[in-house]
């Protein structure tokens, strides 16, 4: 009984997202422009009509994912912003694993299915508007496609980036830096230039 009980609840689990409203927009936004982009010659012959109501979804779909849905869903975030000096950097940030606030594994099947699947019909669709020549849609496709893009490749390298900048942490405190005393007592980190460096132990971005 208790077996079934606790099977039952995984299962649950599996498969109901702790954030079911950004679950829902996460899906919404670029559901709706590819079902508008495949129906709308069937439903109107108005290619302006159809031209912005896709674009809109798909800039609808890239600010909810981008702010909302990645933050909610997976703990990821990544932006760009400019330093005092004028240089363009781009931050990618990701959330601590412990604590109370962790991610489900239903939210995190959702996020990355729908982010992966996204990108992936509009490359399919790129090809299929060159060799149907279907140019007036080339470019509503080529704006979807770098729109999904864009998301898809900040959170892999949140994703990739975090758990290879933790490795290369390790490596560097471990490996390269040598260990000293200090007269007080303290344990301090050094490097080859005998430079203190800071004991990080956890990190959120880079």
């Amino acid at each position: 009984m208790l077996r079934q009980l606790m099977s039952t609840n995984n299962a649950v689990t599996l498969f109901c997202p702790r954030h079911p409203v950004a679950s829902f927009f996460h899906l919404f936004f670029r559901t709706s422009a590819i079902l508008v982009y495949l129906l709308c010659d069937m439903f109107s012959s108005r290619f302006m009509v159809c031209m912005v109501t896709i674009i809109l979804l798909l800039s609808c779909d890239f600010w909810t994912v981008k702010n909302v849905s990645g933050r909610l869903l997976v703990g990821l975030r990544w932006w760009n912003q400019v330093d005092s000096d004028g240089r363009s950097r781009w931050v990618f940030e990701s959330r601590k694993t412990h604590g109370v606030n962790t991610t489900s594994d239903a939210d995190s099947r959702i996020f990355w299915l729908g982010l992966i699947v996204g990108p992936i019909f509009w490359i399919l669709m790129v090809f299929s508007t060159i060799f149907s020549f279907k140019i007036k849609w080339l470019a509503i496709v080529i704006m979807g496609l770098v729109l999904q893009w864009a998301n898809l490749y900040g959170y892999v390298r949140c994703k990739v980036g975090g758990k290879s900048n933790l490795g290369s942490m390790a490596k560097n405190y471990l490996g390269v830096q040598i260990l000293k005393q200090d007269v007080s007592g303290k344990l301090l980190f050094y490097n080859q230039d005998n430079k203190v460096l800071p004991l990080l132990l956890e990190f959120e971005s880079y």
